[in-house]
């Protein structure tokens, strides 16, 4: 037995032309519609998987570790863990958490793996049962940045991941040993060398965890990326192969920055144009 269960995490608020790359606002503005200092409203999401008696959570979102400093700059809205408050609804804590899957190490899809922020206390990591597992080029990546993504990176995480020996890293093309043959690993580097995209098989079509692929619905359409990216051009490649696969599939996506659509099923009209069919709100207990 399988059941999928998307969490919020905590939310934030980023400039819509940074998170929309070269498109023009007069379009993406129909999407999501910006506040007075032109930021949009972001999730940060992860998906939580029961299965044979262990509980994986893919993706630990941004959390609460920055100082209120940083957490301005960074627009990070609420106070408090709010991960750990979805954790709670399901009757759950990080401690019953066998499994953490790691898209990429930037800060708003890792920095839940930390406790919050506290005056004069080091950074804590969480989740002490689990293993961590994330792609060996993304690792290499994160221990040494480019000076364009430096910033995305939290040093003290690395080193505690490091010494937790709990850290599975995985090489391209292979499979998990501790997810196991049933969970299928893509990977992209159009955003960040490294991100691994798992998919998780369910009895009415596979759902991929698209991570910042395609981190919400709008950014289905295949010219849309993100000026984060690393390599827009080859991040368009890989998403048109990757969503070209999922819909001969009959695949679905759940996206971890989109702050209304958490899973949808992926659709083409007959123009050629990728759309979603939207999942109301969060979903819970998605039975395989």
């Amino acid at each position: 037995m399988r059941t999928l269960t998307t969490l919020p995490g905590n939310s934030q608020k980023l400039d819509g032309g940074a998170m929309f790359g070269n498109a023009p606002r007069a379009l993406w503005e129909r999407w999501m519609q910006p506040d007075a200092q032109n930021r949009i409203d972001l999730g940060c999401r992860a998906l939580l998987v029961r299965e044979d008696g262990r509980n994986i959570l893919v993706e630990a979102g941004i959390g609460a570790f920055f100082s209120p400093d940083l957490k301005q700059r960074f627009g990070v809205v609420e106070e408090r863990h709010v991960l750990l408050d979805s954790l709670a609804a399901q009757g759950l804590s990080d401690a019953d958490i066998d499994v953490v899957v790691l898209t990429h190490l930037h800060f708003d899809h890792a920095g839940g793996l930390l406790a919050a922020w506290e005056e004069g206390r080091s950074p804590r990591l969480l989740f002490p049962r689990a293993r961590f597992v994330t792609g060996r080029r993304q690792w290499q990546r994160a221990c040494n940045p480019h000076a364009r993504d430096r910033a995305s990176y939290i040093p003290e995480l690395l080193n505690l991941l490091a010494a937790s020996g709990r850290l599975e890293l995985i090489d391209d093309g292979n499979r998990s040993a501790i997810l196991g043959d049933d969970w299928r690993l893509h990977w992209s580097d159009g955003h960040t060398p490294g991100q691994l995209l798992p998919e998780v098989a369910m009895a009415d079509g596979p759902v991929l965890f698209a991570g910042d692929l395609v981190p919400g619905a709008p950014w289905v359409h295949l010219p849309i990326t993100m000026g984060y990216d690393r390599f827009p051009e080859g991040l368009i490649e890989e998403k048109e192969s990757l969503l070209a696969d999922l819909l001969q599939r009959g695949g679905r996506l759940v996206f971890t920055h989109d702050p209304r659509v958490a899973m949808g099923r992926l659709v083409r009209d007959p123009a050629g144009r990728y759309g979603v069919e939207p999942l109301a709100g969060e979903v819970v207990a998605l039975a395989r």
